[in-house]
């Protein structure tokens, strides 16, 4: 075959529709399941379905689209601008649907399927939208591994063969790991060296670079124990929980905007983030973690902390021009159980919102019935993180001020009112008949719950317009409005300093608004559940003493999740851990343990650390020729135990260079048996906060209300808006903040490097590393060259690479006669781009 043909023959396999829209693709499935299927039938169906097809076009199966209607061919797979579907659902033509337009994200989600080459779970792409229910679950379904109690297996024994091994085993998860590995005729790498491990740890652990100073002193450290007083020591370090908060806002999909068009900032999200960097740092034992983020107001409303926590259910995307609360509100509602059966179940919820999961025991109503443990909440955007205490000595004081103001604020009420009461006649005059009932109520109080909620939701957009009446008012008022602004502003001194607020949740009152099914006629008040398949009868709900005006539902939902006989929690939390030890998880699909998910690779390894992070029982150590005696305890529900025990194993301690990598390559090609050390681009908050420290400019300064990029703050409290990211952290895929991140893409594009080498943010980090190689260096060039080594590195370098450096510096001298320190910053620039600097392994 000639080369022309070889070359069109790849460019052709790339660009088949079908390869792209392969209906056992589990991802592609999951996309069309929660975001397609959806859109298709509350907005398509009604008018191409099978009850009617306008135009003669039926939407409810792969098949009928790819078929069209009277005006041809509405979809051509893989090419969504070439689509007469996707231009009508933009309204550039036809506009379709015809009684409103569709949303941004639903536009989005179509364009993407389409993109996708239309995947759809298949009976040969006949299988219809509207699938019936009644699926039920079956005595096989109960028998599926993810819904077994978790075991606690014993530990595999040492074997003779083991002796051929290179690395010593040194607890329990080698006995496992080695016990796979012999069976299959693998031996394990040997154990990485000291500057391999102090760099991967650091990483792992920190999200940082290791310090030259910290990496001579690790390599001297003749101590038994070093790596265990390593290990130690970065666990305590502050950046120990800022790195382990990242991977926690990665999954429930943080940001500090709204999305959509407008993608408002919410100056006061950065409250969650730190309330989960301190659960981190400080060891929360990851059941409190859950229960608090699920129902803190409920279990400890007294404690600013568990309110903060709740601002994972404050998450969810918000249009501020939709004008239908209802369906808005619906799609909150939605976006939290989906995200919840992602996170803590590893179960796609968001399959069954329209019917039974095709492949999994998950049904229509058990979507609903973890729903409904949602029904009630009420978020609060201005919630005091006080105590009961500090909010009364609060008050108090503004009960002070107050009464010196009453008279000024009376005018400004009188001013304002008139006006205001336009502008408010105007903006309830834009939502639909329903909701301008509601929002014209005179008595909050008495509105039923849902009214209630739906009032909150749109009012939003009625208080935006009082915020803006400054700007509003002319002429006389405008004069009279800012002299009384001014008088009232004489009175700061007796106001007291404002609390500290963030975006919460609490219930709208003990009894929550019925939940229902979509197109059930019986309109059936869906109870609280948990998945059919572990306990097909409601939840027990109790009252909450702490919080008598609650539904106390989430904080049932909360217990059931961190109970120790729910099988699923724990497992999933567990291999979420060591994914981000080892790239992949023990279940490589970390958010799907279904089956369309991967079984795990050492299942009884998997329990035996569930079973451990649980509390179930004490990490056995075991001795024999090869092992040391490993930790007794471990603190039940403690991150930190996990982590001391996975990478103190001699599997996380292997060396990425096998002696055998040739044949058992072949044999394992993702290295799914773990016989070396995975080779790991750093993420990209990794690179920028690396390229930072490097530089001497990262600021070690925690918590707080974010900023902009450009400070030198690591990355995690830099603003996460969804519609402006930074454009480093984005073109390395971090993530977008539209929806749970299980595992960060690793994309490599030409984007990267050019931006790598000119932005102007790179260009300015490697200035500033300039800098510091010739504090500390002076100007002589081998030295500069040493510790510049050193910084990036945390080497020297070889004979061959300083002789490399020397001929490159002479070079860029000879083209930068006039200027030294462009040289200098060019050859800095080349290190901090090298795979050395960006791999870790």
């Amino acid at each position: 075959m000639s080369r022309d043909s070889r070359m069109f023959l790849m460019l052709l396999t790339a660009l088949l529709p079908s390869a792209i829209g392969r209906a056992d693709d589990p991802d592609a499935i999951k996309f069309f399941e929660s975001k397609v299927r959806p859109v298709l039938v509350a907005r398509c169906l009604k008018c191409h379905g099978p009850t009617q097809q306008k135009g003669q076009l039926r939407l409810d199966s792969r098949e009928a689209v790819l078929k069209g209607g009277e005006s041809g061919e509405v979809v051509i797979s893989g090419k969504p601008a070439e689509s007469l579907l996707i231009e009508a659902i933009n309204r550039t033509g036809l506009e379709m649907p015809p009684d409103a337009p569709l949303k941004e994200n639903e536009i989005a989600a179509l364009t993407e399927w389409v993109r996708r080459g239309l995947p759809w779970p298949t009976d040969n792409g006949k299988s219809r939208v509207l699938t019936p229910g009644g699926k039920g679950v079956t005595a096989a379904d109960k028998q599926y591994w993810a819904f077994q109690p978790i075991k606690d297996p014993a530990v595999p024994e040492i074997k003779s063969e083991f002796s051929n091994f290179k690395f010593q085993i040194r607890n329990p998860i080698d006995h496992f790991i080695a016990t796979k590995l012999s069976a299959d005729g693998f031996t394990p790498a040997p154990e990485a060296d000291r500057r391999t491990l102090i760099r991967r740890l650091t990483f792992d652990l920190t999200g940082l670079p290791p310090t030259p100073a910290e990496i001579a002193e690790f390599e001297s450290d003749s101590r038994n124990d070093a790596y265990e007083r390593l290990v130690n020591r970065l666990l305590d370090s502050p950046a120990y929980g800022e790195r382990w908060a990242r991977h926690w806002l990665d999954l429930v999909r943080y940001a500090e905007s709204d999305g959509y068009r407008k993608d408002d900032y919410r100056p006061h999200a950065w409250r969650y983030r730190d309330y989960v960097i301190r659960s981190f740092q400080s060891d929360k034992p990851f059941d409190r973690f859950v229960q608090e983020q699920i129902a803190g107001d409920e279990i400890d409303p007294d404690n600013p902390d568990a309110l903060a926590a709740t601002g994972y259910l404050r998450l969810s995307l918000y249009e501020y021009n939709q004008r239908d609360a209802r369906t808005q509100w619906n799609e909150i509602l939605n976006d939290i159980t989906d995200v919840t059966g992602d996170v803590f179940l590893g179960v796609g919820m968001g399959c069954a919102r329209c019917h039974d999961h095709k492949f999994d025991p998950v049904l229509q109503k058990d979507y609903f019935r973890l729903r409904a443990f949602f029904a009630g909440i009420l978020p609060q955007d201005a919630q005091p993180l006080a105590t009961k205490s500090e909010i009364e000595a609060h008050q108090a004081k503004l009960a002070e001020w107050k009464a010196k103001t009453t008279d000024i604020r009376a005018k400004l009420a009188e001013l304002e009112k008139p006006h205001f009461a336009k502008l408010k006649a105007s903006a309830i005059f834009k939502f639909p008949a329903e909701i301008q009932a509601i929002l014209k109520t005179d008595d909050v109080g008495k509105l039923a719950p849902l009214e209630r909620q739906l009032y909150d939701l749109a009012y939003r957009q009625v208080q935006y317009e009082h915020d803006q009446i400054g700007a509003k008012l002319k002429d006389d008022a405008k004069k009279k409005w800012e002299e009384l602004r001014a008088e009232l502003k004489k009175f700061d001194d007796l106001k007291p300093a404002p609390l500290p607020i963030g975006y919460a949740v609490a219930d709208v009152g003990p009894i929550a608004p019925p939940t229902v099914i979509p197109g059930d006629k019986s309109e059936t008040d869906i109870a609280p559940g948990l998945l059919s398949v572990l306990d097909d009868s409601p939840a027990k709900i109790s009252p909450t003493p702490n919080a008598p005006q609650s539904t106390g539902r989430r904080t049932a939902l909360a217990r059931w999740l961190t109970a120790p006989d729910n099988p699923l929690t724990a497992r999933v939390m567990v291999n979420r851990i060591w994914q981000y030890h080892f790239g992949k998880g023990l279940v490589a699909t970390s958010s799907d343990f279904g089956r369309l998910g991967e079984s795990p690779s050492h299942p009884e390894l998997l329990d035996w650390l569930a079973s451990r992070f649980i509390g179930k029982s004490e990490v056995a150590g075991r001795k024999s020729e090869q092992s040391e005696s490993v930790p007794n305890s471990f603190a039940p529900w403690s991150f930190k135990s996990l982590h001391r025990i996975i990478v103190t194993s001699a599997t996380y301690r292997q060396s990425a260079t096998n002696p055998n990598a040739e044949q058992q390559q072949l044999k394992d090609p993702t290295n799914r048996w773990l016989w070396r050390a995975n080779i790991r681009r750093l993420d990209a908050e990794q690179i920028r906060d690396s390229m930072l420290l490097v530089a001497g400019k990262l600021e070690a300064k925690s918590g707080g209300p974010s900023v902009p990029a450009s400070k030198p703050r690591r990355s995690i409290f830099t603003e996460q808006r969804r519609n402006s990211p930074d454009a480093l952290l984005d073109v390395f895929d971090s993530a977008d903040g539209f929806s749970s991140t299980p595992e960060r893409n690793v994309t490599t594009t030409p984007t990267q490097a050019l931006l790598m080498i000119n932005s102007k943010d790179s260009l300015a980090h490697a200035a500033e590393f300039a800098r510091r190689v010739k504090a500390e260096a002076g100007n002589e060039r081998d030295a500069q060259i040493s510790v510049a080594y050193r910084l990036a590195f945390g080497r020297e370098p070889s004979d061959a690479e300083r002789a490399a450096a020397v001929e490159f510096l002479n070079q860029q001298a000879a083209r930068n006669a006039a200027s030294a320190s462009s040289t200098l910053t060019d050859f800095c620039q080349v290190l901090l781009n090298s795979n050395e600097f960006l791999y870790v392994d």
